[in-house]
């Protein structure tokens, strides 16, 4: 299975340019609440910008990680910290592209690509991690079906 870092598509004929915090909340399955507590712990920047009293307002590209945050946390099962980590790496990782495109250096190029390369093994280790614990649940619940398909045997 891979892994796409890319949000779910939304067309963007379909979504207004400036959204109201109601408006994205129900584009994408959560509440005004999740979204205020995603921009308090950083994961989203969106509404930051507004002047004091005045309403949020968010664009085509908040509510497409909105949704990558809600995809990611449901396929991955992370805490908000993890998953802040994986988001914070794929951003990182995508300004290096551009500097990457940007240069013709081949010594940046090659510091550019390590540290792509760093953010990469950030991103394993948490996907790897997760894989372990489920593979311990799947181990676990396996052993488990195996004793009480011997006591039915022993039953029978």
């Amino acid at each position: 299975m891979s892994i796409s870092f890319d949000a779910p598509s939304t067309p963007e004929d379909e979504v207004p340019r400036v959204m109201r915090i109601g408006e994205v909340a129900e584009l994408t399955g959560t509440t005004p609440r999740t979204i205020r507590y995603y921009e308090e712990i950083g994961l989203l920047a969106g509404g930051t910008d507004r002047q004091l009293g005045k309403h949020r307002c968010y664009s085509h590209g908040d509510v497409e990680r909105i949704q990558e945050i809600v995809r990611l946390k449901d396929l991955l099962g992370l805490s908000l910290e993890q998953l802040s980590q994986l988001l914070e790496a794929e951003t990182a990782r995508a300004d290096i592209r551009r500097e990457f495109q940007a240069t013709d250096d081949p010594e940046r190029q090659r510091e550019l690509l390590l540290q792509s390369r760093g953010h990469i093994d950030t991103q394993l280790g948490l996907v790897r991690g997760r894989i372990a614990e489920l593979s311990r649940l799947e181990a676990d619940l396996s052993a488990r079906a195996q004793r009480v398909r011997d006591r039915l045997e022993a039953l029978s």
